[in-house]
């Protein structure tokens, strides 16, 4: 199954052509975001010009696909990907590694959220976000991108 990042699930709303294709290919495969690309859709709903209409939207949109949630596993995950990260890209040196987290690594918190929940469920990122590419380096979840 896979598991829609926020850039592709905003390009399915946009009805992109690419994307658009790709779910026509995939037939009844089922396909799923979580709870973190919900939050961020709405987010992105609520600073937009058209904030009612895309809201409705986007729940018209997520009522028809699953919505994973975030758990204590998801936490555990989360926080295991995270010292990874942090060892796999971090200072080698004690003291510049305390003043380091991920985010000054290049790594976006809610992109460690949605790989942990797909690392959880077993599910396919889809996403054109560089983060995971990188977060691969340390950690095998499926990548893809259908931009």
């Amino acid at each position: 199954m896979y598991l829609l990042d926020t850039n592709h699930c905003s390009r399915i709303l946009q009805g992109h052509p690419s994307v658009i294709m790709k779910l026509e290919e995939l037939g009844n495969q089922p396909i799923s975001t979580c709870a973190v690309v919900y939050g961020e859709l709405i987010f992105m709903a609520q600073k937009s010009w058209k904030k009612v209409e895309n809201l409705r939207l986007i729940r018209e949109f997520l009522k028809d696909i699953r919505v994973y949630p975030i758990n204590n596993e998801t936490a555990d995950i989360y926080g295991n990907l995270k010292a990874s990260l942090l060892d796999h890209f971090g200072p080698r040196e004690k003291a510049k590694r305390r003043r380091t987290d991920t985010v000054k690594l290049g790594f976006g918190e809610n992109d460690i959220w949605i790989a942990a929940t797909a690392k959880q469920f077993e599910l396919i990122v889809v996403s054109s976000d560089k983060d995971f590419k990188r977060i691969r380096e340390v950690e095998n979840i499926r990548l893809e991108s259908w931009l």
